[in-house]
């Protein structure tokens, strides 16, 4: 009967699915062997440190690892390559047998494969076992299609991308139906338009969900470390090369393996597709040259709302009068913990301004009823039904994975079986179901976190949640288009602000800004200590100054850290070592008095780049309809900037800023 089998292998060698009772029926016309043979063996999907391979191996007691298929990572290459045995174990065996291929870069970066030399000199193929032939090992990268047939039972054939064809795999026992569940995972499968028994194979990028690891990592613990052994994040080429690039940047100079910077800027090129690293150059784009701007004006914060200060913005049937005044108030100097339970609601568009203390009350019975609807969807599915339902069972299994790391230093978070953990895990798994398209990628968590400390109930705090989604969500898209957005606006404002420190950080390949990548995607989550990420996310959601206000406090931070950089003449390794230390050493109040500063040097500038004053919403505010000052304008449409899209403009290409309805 066939079983599920987990091998024990080292850690870099994660295993996703496992099977046994999986046959190859060679035929007579194959190697000359009898026609009635049967090769029994385990199939299995494993997460390496670089790839995701499928492998089949014949039971231990036919394995000869010595002869094995390895696929090519770039020229999808099928190559026979040898292994001496040594006096081990049939996993220890498989192990040095797939370590043993060692790639080789030719003139044209096309990569090949070669035997490692033995020690004992035995490097010569090992036929003593007919079966082991048929043991194989392959990229799901260099996989094109799968073709799905049934004879009594399932039986698979993999078709490579240089049309090779691996030795079909029967399933006299089960499991084919449980390993295309699990390469679904990792891979689009879509039906053939020609053929409806063949499934294509190709792996889209989702770098985003899968990398997380390394751009949330607690500083603690550096900033790749956990990434590297994560099995989440190990399954894509192209963000585990800009990872082990990062990671050896540093641990320091004395590594003399470090990838160049230009080839990671191109990585990251690949990672966000559509991010033009130098858009100045790109025909189309408006080029932002030397502008005088002017003194930077100097700017006080004041105290943070106290709850007396909030009652008086209420009239007797609970409205809120003054908002512009109101939010204001909040934006120079916060609110006091006391008030933000309620206060957050409005800010982040669940409440709206205008409504009486009896249309809340309304609002939240009917809310609350939405919520328990959803939250009963997930909770009433059985065991059975998740067992068919991949995408179910993969949120679920990373929301457990990153709940039970999220803030655990926070009292409210902190211990074994904390109720605050479970509501955390509840929640996510609700916004599931009410964004099952998005679902649950890592970095949602960190910014849950936050807003159910403050509320201190599952209802408010999913619903606050999911207006401040609404915001973010273009940053957790696969097409991350959010980010690429962002990433470009930043850019746009660092030429006009300091031209000189701008082509600087170009000279330096780091003109992508890939450091900044962590505080634009989950708003400095990570940068700030906890206290001071309530203060800096109130103030955002007021929508003041202008739009995009945490732009400008990247601008801020940048403009603080800039003279060092350039002092020191740091390259890219040293940029974005010091970068990533900055985390937990910023001091908000003078961050966020800095960005407002910035605010005010750009927008008292009377010749500013169309790019730059539609980035900041300058633009509209200079026609007097700027929504920032309208009370009833909900503050999740005014700050969004993940939302964006770049339009054409004439002959200049402009950032424009859209937003939801």
């Amino acid at each position: 009967m066939a079983t599920e089998s987990v091998l024990k292998l080292p850690l870099k060698d994660q295993v996703i699915f496992g099977h046994e009772g999986v046959f190859i029926h060679p035929s007579a016309e194959e190697g000359g062997v009898e026609q009635d043979l049967l090769v029994s063996g385990s199939l299995r999907i494993l997460d390496k440190d670089t790839e995701v391979v499928v492998e089949f191996r014949p039971l231990e007691d036919t394995v000869d690892p010595s002869n094995m298929l390895c696929a090519g990572k770039d020229s999808s290459s099928v190559v026979e390559w040898a292994q001496c045995l040594g006096e081990r174990t049939s996993s220890q065996q498989l192990l040095e047998a797939q370590q043993s291929c060692e790639t080789e870069w030719d003139m044209v970066n096309a990569v090949s494969f070669r035997k490692k030399p033995c020690a004992n000199g035995e490097g010569s193929l090992n036929h003593s076992h007919e079966k082991n032939r048929w043991a194989f090992s392959v990229s799901i990268s260099d996989l094109r299609s799968i073709v799905v047939k049934d004879e009594g039972w399932t039986f698979l054939i993999l078709q490579l991308k240089d049309s090779t064809c691996l030795p079909p795999l029967h399933f006299h026992q089960g499991g084919s139906r449980e390993f295309l569940d699990s390469l679904r995972r990792l891979a689009l499968l879509t039906e053939s338009p020609d053929d409806e028994t063949r499934l294509l194979v190709s792996t889209p990028n989702k770098a985003l969900s899968q990398s997380f690891e390394n751009l949330l990592d607690d500083n603690n613990f550096g900033l790749v470390h956990k990434f590297k052994r994560d099995p989440y994040v190990t399954t894509l080429g192209g963000f585990s090369k800009v990872t082990n690039y990062i990671f050896d940047a540093l641990r320091g100079p004395e590594e003399q393996h470090q990838r160049p910077p230009d080839e990671v800027a191109d990585l990251l090129g690949e990672i966000i597709p559509g991010l033009e690293i130098n858009q100045q150059e790109e025909p189309g784009f408006e080029v932002i040259t030397r502008t005088d701007l002017g003194p930077r004006p100097q700017v006080s914060r004041g105290e943070p709302l106290s709850a007396e200060g909030w009652t008086k913005h209420q009239d007797p049937e609970g409205r809120m009068m003054n908002v512009a005044e109101l939010k204001h108030t909040i934006f120079k100097g916060g609110l006091c913990h006391a008030v933000r339970k309620e206060a957050w609601k409005f800010l982040l568009g669940y409440f709206p301004w205008s409504s009486t203390l009896e249309d809340r009350k309304h609002l939240q019975r009917a809310k609350t009823d939405e919520y328990f609807r959803m939250k009963l969807q997930w909770k009433s599915v059985s065991e059975e039904q998740e067992r068919r339902n991949s995408r179910l069972r993969d949120y679920r299994s990373l929301i457990e994975k990153d709940v039970n790391r999220t803030d655990r230093t926070n009292r409210f978070y902190e211990g074994i079986d904390n109720p605050g953990l479970a509501l955390l895990h509840d929640i996510l798994m609700t916004y599931c179901m009410y964004d099952f398209d998005l679902g649950y990628v890592q970095g949602m968590s960190d910014l849950l976190s936050p807003i159910l400390y403050v509320m201190e109930n599952e209802v408010d705090a999913f619903w606050c949640f999911v207006f401040f989604m609404d915001q973010m969500h273009q940053n957790f898209e696969e097409q991350m288009q959010g980010m690429k957005t962002q990433l470009i606006q930043l850019g746009t404002l660092l030429r006009l602000l300091d031209l000189a420190f701008w082509n600087y950080l170009e000279a330096q390949d780091s003109g992508y800004l890939y450091f900044c990548f962590r505080w634009l995607l989950i708003r400095f989550k990570r940068e700030l200590s906890f206290q001071d990420v309530l203060r800096l996310w109130e103030v955002m959601w007021t929508g003041l100054p202008c739009q995009n206000f945490h732009l400008l406090v990247c601008c801020a931070i940048l403009d603080s850290e800039k003279q060092k950089i350039m002092e020191e003449n740091y390259g890219f390794n040293e940029i974005l070592k010091h970068i990533n230390e900055l985390s937990m050493k910023l001091d908000i109040e003078d961050v966020l008095q800095k960005a407002e500063g910035v605010g005010l040097q750009i927008r008292s500038c009377k010749d500013l780049p169309h790019s730059v004053t539609a980035i900041l919403g300058l633009d509209t505010d200079r026609r007097g309809s700027d929504p920032t000052r309208n009370g009833s304008a909900p503050a999740a449409a005014q700050t969004s900037c993940s939302n964006g899209h770049l339009t054409k403009n004439g002959s200049q290409n402009s950032v424009r800023v859209g937003f939801r309805s």
